[in-house]
């Protein structure tokens, strides 16, 4: 047999459990309802399922399932159909989910100054048409018939279909030829030079 190192140890084991202590008479005595115990513990896991469908948050959902109770215990007496509890429950959870959202916080503060990003510094005209003497420049480069699909295309606005109409060829033809001709613009060194 071993000797306990501290000989309050083997006699705190066995020692008998302190008394609970008064209950100060300024607290308010709630009244207790077993049949409302009982049906938390039996409804409790469908009633979080409900909650959990009108939060995204299981947290949340734990804390409106815990509102909604709480409520429903306040008003546990006025109830006169226990077997339309769940009803009650699921519609306090309803309300109560109704509420916070209505009460949320918005995220928007006024202030003296408007956050708005400063002015764009406006490109320089001449640096403009440059770039758009270059661009049509490298177009006029292009051969005749893909230069004509370019144009089209991202000139004059027209859509495959139209562009393939105009032209009398395919829709598929218009695709590649226009993906052809924006290759050579995309490699055209003067074009390069110019961006």
């Amino acid at each position: 047999m071993t000797t306990p190192v501290c000989k309050g140890a083997s006699t705190a084991a066995v020692a008998p459990s302190p008394t609970p202590l008064p209950r100060p008479s300024s607290l308010p005595s709630f009244p207790t309802f077993p049949s409302f115990a009982a049906y938390v513990r039996d409804r409790g896991p469908a009633l979080l399922r409900a909650a959990r469908s009108l939060c995204a948050n299981p947290n949340d959902a734990e804390d409106l399932l815990q509102t909604a109770l709480t409520k429903t215990f306040a008003a546990w007496e006025r109830i006169e159909d226990h077997r339309a509890l769940d009803g009650y429950v699921r519609r306090a959870l309803v309300n109560t989910r109704t509420s916070q959202w209505r009460k949320r916080k918005i995220e928007e503060y006024a202030c003296d100054e408007l956050p708005e990003p400063g002015p764009v510094p406006a490109s320089d005209p001449a640096e403009l048409q440059a770039l758009r003497d270059a661009m049509w420049r490298a177009v006029l480069r292009l051969p005749d018939r893909q230069r004509a699909m370019v144009v089209l295309r991202y000139y004059e606005d027209l859509s495959e279909a139209q562009t393939a109409e105009v032209m009398d060829v395919s829709v598929g033809t218009v695709k590649s030829a226009v993906s052809r001709a924006l290759a050579k613009l995309r490699e055209d060194p003067d074009l390069a030079r110019a961006a």
